[in-house]
């Protein structure tokens, strides 16, 4: 799977500037060992969200430490989903870009509005969306599509979870000349709702065990299992390049 590379703050910049410039849609994941696993067990995903034009950005120092290990030149750099979508908002509202939230619950998206309002003065939010936890139906698709396209949205972020986000982003930007973002869990870091990591566990790539320790029923198959894949993937194709 192709990477962006870059830095944390020139990617946000770049993603702030494209998507008020573009008048095409495009997608944005930030991938993480998780990510990875799923995409090396279902290649149906990865054909549909991961391969082809749009970005994938290493979310996860797991991603960049493989990178390293791999002598890639430029070795890739984290850059962390939540603090990636508070870059994004802070520089986009220099150049008046204009933000739709889709995911998480009425509550949270809220709390998400607010906080957004009270960090960026100026923030554009033009629309906010807590779809049902079922499976759309393709009419209900076509209703959310108009609800974004008539808000005048550039950039759309998305928190509907891994994988379902992915395919939905690739969607979006296939059906709407909008920038759509899969975020996962930065809603509710951002809203205030779910306790981030200590900085320094980030900083070892020990944030993983903290969500683990936190949501251990919730999360206990990602790491176990997911992890597992994700080690043995790299090794293979590090192996067979």
């Amino acid at each position: 799977m192709p990477f962006v590379v870059s830095s944390p703050r020139r990617a946000a910049r770049d993603l702030a500037e494209a998507a008020r410039e573009s008048d095409r849609g495009e997608h944005v994941h930030l991938l993480n060992a998780y990510s990875i696993a799923l995409a090396d067990r279902q290649p149906d995903l990865a054909a549909e969200a991961f391969v082809g034009d749009g970005w994938n950005l290493p979310d996860g120092r797991p991603v960049s430490w493989v990178s390293r290990i791999r002598g890639d030149r430029p070795a890739l750099r984290q850059i962390r989903g939540p603090q990636f979508m508070l870059d994004v908002c802070e520089q986009g509202v220099a150049v008046g870009v204009r933000h739709y939230l889709l995911g998480a619950t009425p509550s949270v998206l809220e709390a998400l509005r607010r906080s957004l309002e009270q960090r960026y003065p100026g923030i554009e939010i033009v629309g906010v969306d807590s779809p049902p936890f079922r499976t759309p139906s393709d009419a209900e698709l076509v209703e959310r599509d108009a609800r974004i396209s008539a808000s005048g949205a550039d950039i759309v972020w998305v928190g509907l979870g891994t994988p379902k986000q992915d395919r939905e982003v690739a969607r979006l930007a296939a059906s709407l000349p909008v920038t759509a973002v899969a975020v996962g869990a930065a809603f509710d870091y951002a809203a205030g709702t779910l306790k981030e990591a200590p900085v320094w566990m980030s900083k070892v790539g020990l944030e993983w065990a903290f969500r683990f320790a936190v949501e251990p029923r919730r999360l206990w198959r990602r790491y176990v299992f997911g992890n597992a894949r994700f080690l043995r993937a790299a090794v293979q194709h590090w192996s067979a390049a």
